[in-house]
């Protein structure tokens, strides 16, 4: 007679869910159970039902969803958000959006033992979520952290929290390679402790690393179950097969044609960020740099080292730095209150946080369409036909681009900043970590669109479409001087630039063609991020 080992009990079970939205289906009859001890990943393509069917463990819906169908959660549940502004305070320092949880962990202590034991569980939080300089990051606001570090400082708040069940929507979107491993070793652990963790991820590296077991999701539909190592080997359904082969987008040139000026150019930049009581600190110094007409630039490093505080600063939303931003050799004001509007249409701004960049109260394509009517003047019926339009290049068709922002995923709201953007017709787009939080079909499809806003360069920049989707006027600016400046943590994305400058602690150490300080890095922060990157696809 075999001993088989008595499977636990669920801690969390969904039954036959069903969330419909204006009599459309965005979860259809998922079934869901979370066992103690144990990862489950949900993974599929923005806007297939992954958040709402994780979101529905916290009993929060979008508004106006009808719900049938049974969620049981026998346990506490904590809960990391895709976008982690979201949920921080702007108003409150770090310290005190931690120290709330804390206290109420040792309200049963003696009172003059409440704030140390409190301020002890919060810097050892900050280190689980691998926050090594929490201390420092205490007396900071949120709007002064990376992307990254808002992320963390919330996994910390959830850790905080006690709770046996953690929903982690893609706790990993926008870190670099080494963070991404230590996130994963820390979840492993978490659920090591028998915790149950729901993970809600577009990183199939990350997905196949840490899951026990793994759905896939399409159009609000369950369509494969399983281990991760039977469904990487031999997947069923043609929408896994499809995730899968998606992979690693392909190489771009990026190219600057011969002898091209340098449209943006940076000299002796020294940004500064601002840390309460403890005075200011140098945030990022870059002595030189300059981005040519029609090219595209990768700026990489670790999160947190200063690679959204330059790109801020060239669009003037970082005003404390000293030195200078030329723009087509003359000098752009620190400050984005002070550019007049074709220097605020010249240098467009795509956030890592989508959802936050948009009113939550008036539909996409009004916000979309607005920003032809205040940077280019249009009126607002031609500003919408070129909404809708480019909107529907970039994937979101007109009954998606009518909806209010919380009514669309995240990787759809992020192509409707892309779309608000490329309708100001920029010089510049900066593009900050915008495919971090995307599945690997919609990330290929958006970079795809970013190289074929580069490779039009090399036309005439007419307005006759190419059946591709990404030239003329529907896509944007005319395409033969738009230049990109990239912002990520990802090395494969980086790879569609032509050049790649790397920072490391707020310093620019390296920069030179994409295939030289990628394939043959000469620099220890670029080795390591090789090496962290390679690291963390062997072990999945």
């Amino acid at each position: 007679m075999n001993d088989v080992p008595d499977q636990p009990d669920p801690v969390a079970e969904i039954t036959g869910l069903r969330v419909e939205i204006d009599g459309r289906a965005v979860v259809d009859g998922v079934d869901l159970r979370l066992l103690p001890g144990r990862v489950t990943a949900l993974v599929g393509a923005s806007g297939s039902g992954k958040t709402t069917t994780g979101l529905a463990l916290l009993g929060e819906y979008p508004p106006g969803a009808r719900v049938t169908g049974d969620v049981r959660a026998a346990a506490a549940v904590g809960h990391v958000p895709q976008h982690p502004s979201a949920v921080l305070n702007p108003a409150r320092r770090v310290s005190a959006l931690l120290d709330d949880i804390a206290h109420v962990r040792v309200r049963d202590l003696p009172r003059r033992a409440r704030r140390a034991a409190a301020r002890e569980r919060v810097l050892r939080a900050l280190a689980d979520a691998q926050l090594t300089e929490g201390e420092a990051l205490l007396d900071r606001y949120p709007h002064q952290l990376s992307g990254g570090q808002q992320q963390r400082v919330v996994l910390a708040q959830a850790l905080l929290s006690g709770a046996r069940i953690v929903v982690a929507d893609e706790p990993t979107t926008g870190q670099d390679a080494l963070t991404k491993s230590r996130i994963v070793d820390h979840l492993a652990a978490v659920a090591a402790q028998g915790i149950a963790v729901l993970l809600l991820s577009h990183d199939l590296d990350v997905v196949r690393a840490l899951a026990d077991d793994v759905l896939v999701m399409r159009a609000g539909r369950v369509v494969e179950s399983g281990p991760p190592a039977r469904l990487w080997s031999a997947p069923r359904h043609a929408w896994t097969r499809r995730l899968l082969r998606a992979g690693t987008p392909a190489a771009g040139d990026g190219t600057a044609p011969p002898g091209a000026a340098g449209v943006l150019t940076v000299r002796d930049l020294t940004a500064r960020h601002r840390d309460g009581r403890r005075g200011t600190h140098t945030a990022v110094r870059v002595p030189a740099l300059t981005l040519g007409a029609s090219e595209c630039l990768a700026v990489v490093g670790r999160s947190g080292s200063g690679k959204t505080t330059l790109a801020r600063c060239l669009a003037g939303l970082h005003r404390d730095h000293v030195g200078e931003i030329l723009l087509d050799g003359r000098a752009l004001p620190r400050s984005l209150r002070e550019r007049d509007r074709a220097q605020l249409a010249a240098v467009q701004y795509v956030f890592q946080d989508a959802r936050a960049a948009f009113d939550e109260f008036r539909p996409v394509v009004s916000q979309v369409a607005r920003t032809a009517v205040r940077l280019r003047g249009a009126d607002e019926p031609t500003a919408r036909t070129e909404a809708l339009a480019t909107l529907a290049r970039l994937g979101l068709p007109e009954r998606l681009a009518g909806r209010r922002p919380g009514q669309l995923s995240g990787g759809e709201l992020q192509r409707a900043a892309l779309a608000r953007a490329l309708l100001a017709r920029p010089r510049v787009l900066i593009c900050d970590e915008i495919t971090s939080g995307l599945d690997p079909v919609t990330r290929r499809g958006i970079l795809d669109v970013l190289a074929g806003l580069l490779h039009d360069g090399s036309g005439d920049g007419d307005d006759r479409g190419d059946g591709g989707g990404h030239r003329g006027r529907e896509g944007g600016r005319h395409g033969h001087d738009l230049s990109l400046v990239l912002i990520t943590h990802d090395l494969a994305t980086a790879r569609l630039a032509r050049r790649v400058a790397v920072l490391e602690a707020g310093e620019l150490v390296d920069i030179g063609l994409a295939d030289q300080v990628l394939d043959a890095p000469r620099h220890i922060p670029t080795l390591s991020l090789m090496t962290n990157t390679e690291r963390l696809a062997a072990r999945s």
